[in-house]
C-alpha cells in the first residue's frame, strides 16, 4: 500500500511534541512534525507531504535517516560550505587598505582588476570585482567631478571672491 509508514518511532508523542515546540529552526522542525504527526495521529507519508509542503519522498527521506541513526539524524542538519570565493579573505583585505588610502584612488574598475591581477596574482571578472568593491567594502572610486573644457579659470576665481562677500 502506497505512503503507509512501517516505522517505529521511539521516542513518546510528549517528547516530540517538546522537541517541536523547542526548536528554533523551521527544516529541523518540519522534520520532527513528521515524526509527531506518524506517531501522535498514525498518519501515512502523502497526508504528512502535503501538510508539511514537502513532496512525499522528501518525507521517505527523513524517516529512513531516522530508522538508521534514531532521532540525531532528524534534528542534525548540515549546511553547504558553498564554494570558494574567487577573491579570498587576505586579498579583500588588503584591496579594502588600499582603497582607504587617499593618495592612490582608483579611478575604474579595470584599474583594480588588473591591481589585484598585477600585485597580488589573483584573476578575477570586472562583475565579481565590482561587487566586491561596490556592495561588499561599500567603497566609491575617486574619480574627480567634471568640469567643462571651455570654463575659463580666471572667471571663475573671479566668482569665488566675489561669492563670499554675497552671502555676508
Amino acid at each position: 500500500m502506497a505512503g503507509v509508514v512501517n516505522i517505529d518511532i521511539e521516542e513518546s508523542v510528549e517528547e516530540l511534541e517538546g522537541l517541536v515546540r523547542q526548536q528554533k529552526n523551521a527544516r529541523l522542525k518540519e522534520r520532527l512534525q513528521a515524526l509527531y504527526l506518524i506517531k501522535a495521529q498514525g498518519m501515512n507519508v502523502c497526508a504528512i507531504a502535503k501538510i508539511l509542503g514537502k513532496h512525499r519522498g522528501t518525507i521517505h527521506r527523513w524517516l529512513a535517516d531516522y530508522r538508521k541513526r534514531g532521532i540525531e539524524a532528524v534534528v542534525e542538519f548540515g549546511t553547504s560550505s558553498g564554494r570558494t570565493r574567487v577573491i579570498p579573505d587576505w586579498a579583500v583585505s588588503s584591496l579594502k587598505k588600499q582603497l582607504e588610502q587617499a593618495e592612490s584612488g582608483f579611478q575604474r574598475y579595470t584599474q583594480i582588476q588588473q591591481w589585484l591581477d598585477s600585485t597580488l596574482g589573483v584573476q578575477a571578472e570586472y562583475a565579481t570585482v565590482h561587487y566586491l568593491t561596490r556592495y561588499r567594502l561599500k567603497a566609491k572610486l575617486k574619480v574627480p567631478r567634471p568640469c567643462n573644457r571651455k570654463q575659463d579659470k580666471e572667471k571663475l576665481e573671479a566668482f569665488k571672491k566675489t561669492l563670499v562677500t554675497t552671502f555676508n
